[in-house]
């Protein structure tokens, strides 16, 4: 055997002789995949020895998967989904595991051994962030079944849903930064780096912070709007004079449907600095505002029995709000104001029209002189009216 040869084969992982796996001491499993492999060239038996360590954890995860499913067949969905879902980076990590015993017993030099063992580490931290990963994305999808946004009264469902969406981004963002911080700290160049930077580099941290301090400033924004909640996914908002519904709330800003399918983007800190309107903070049911503006002589009692009949016969009225009262006398007009409630802020604005165009038909219909008019055309209509009558008399 080439002396090269001799130093592969012996270096390595051979110290690591108290090892035992399956009664068989780690240095006796070398020596007899060293001795099948003599006749080969150091690196076509690390190659054969790696992917024979492959084929051997791909087999044993075929059996394990079919126990945990069947451990599993009776537990709740989370459960299920997470063999289901995490099959993948199960796999790779009894891969990766295999491949780290079968570089063990390789004939290759103890600089490749610690190359390999690095690849590995790595692999195993992905997988485990990948595994995280889904276990969170599975049990938010779960959680987020229970609510149902299309329903009557959805205030519960839109205070968890917001807050399991504004919440599930930062766990990602966080499962993400630890991945890659972990990796990192698993190379010693750069750890030492870090730490150095950490100790010394102070004002290359505030340099950081400063231009860093739009992103940071919207991420603790979706922090504490997820905790308080000033507004939640489907609330009827009006910002910037703008009047939508919150559609979609990321980790940097939120995305508003305005009424005409605009959408209106505003970042979160906008929500913590800044007053708006949210129609649907405690519940959606809303009281609708109705003004008219009639004549002083107007019957007030006859409108207000036929402005309660049409919300009587309206199915958008919630039966709990109505109100019709003069709330101002000015000097052309008096003021008319019908209070008239609805369950959402659409059925609300629904039924504002509906009211407002019956009142206004039954008025032009029944009550012609009840609509606003100035004095002089009535004054006008008089004097003809004196004109004409006084010719009439003369020509008699």
């Amino acid at each position: 055997m080439p002396q090269s040869q001799e130093c592969g084969r012996g270096g390595g992982d051979a110290g690591r002789a108290g090892s035992i796996i399956g009664g068989m001491t780690l240095t006796e499993l070398r020596n007899i995949a060293l001795g099948a492999t003599d006749w080969l060239p150091d690196w076509l038996a690390t190659v054969i020895i790696l992917l024979l360590s492959a084929l051997v954890a791909a087999i044993a995860y075929r059996f394990l998967f079919r126990i945990l499913t069947r451990m599993v067949a009776g537990r709740d969905l989370f459960w299920r989904s997470l063999v289901d879902r995490g099959a993948r980076p199960l796999r790779l990590v009894m891969i990766i595991i295999a491949l780290g015993f079968g570089s063990a017993i390789s004939p290759i030099t103890p600089a490749e051994a610690a190359v390999l063992r690095q690849l590995m580490t790595v692999g195993v931290i992905v997988c485990i962030a990948w595994i995280a990963y889904t276990a969170l994305y599975i049990w938010t999808t779960i959680h987020m079944r229970r609510f149902k946004l299309d329903a009557e009264d959805n205030l519960l469902a839109r205070k968890h849903i917001t807050q399991t969406r504004i919440l599930m981004r930062v766990a990602k963002i966080l499962i993400v930064i630890l991945a890659i911080a972990s990796v990192l700290m698993t190379f010693d160049a750069v750890r030492q780096y870090g730490v150095s930077l950490l100790a010394s580099a102070g004002a290359a941290g505030i340099v950081a912070g400063i231009a860093l301090q739009p992103v940071l400033k919207n991420l603790f924004a979706g922090i504490q709007l997820a905790i308080t909640q000033p507004i939640r996914i489907d609330d009827a908002l009006i910002v910037e004079g703008e009047w939508g519904n919150v559609e979609e709330i990321t980790s940097t800003y939120v995305v508003i449907r305005v009424w005409d399918w605009r959408r209106l983007i505003i970042p979160l800190s906008y929500f913590i600095e800044k007053p708006f309107q949210n129609w649907t903070r405690e519940n959606a049911e809303l009281i609708g505002v109705v003004m008219l503006y009639l004549d002083h002589t107007a019957p007030v009692d006859r409108i207000r029995a036929e402005a309660e009949r049409i919300a009587h016969a309206s199915a958008l009225w919630d039966r709990k709000v109505f109100n019709l009262a003069v709330t101002d006398f000015r000097e052309r007009v008096m003021e008319v104001r019908v209070l008239i409630s609805a369950r959402n802020a659409p059925r609300a604005f629904d039924l504002r029209c509906e009211m407002r165009e019956k009142l206004i038909g039954f008025i032009q219909a029944e009550l012609p002189g009840a609509l606003p008019r100035t004095r002089e055309e009535i004054r006008a209509q008089s004097v003809g009216a004196l004109a004409a009558d006084l010719g009439e008399r003369a020509g008699s």
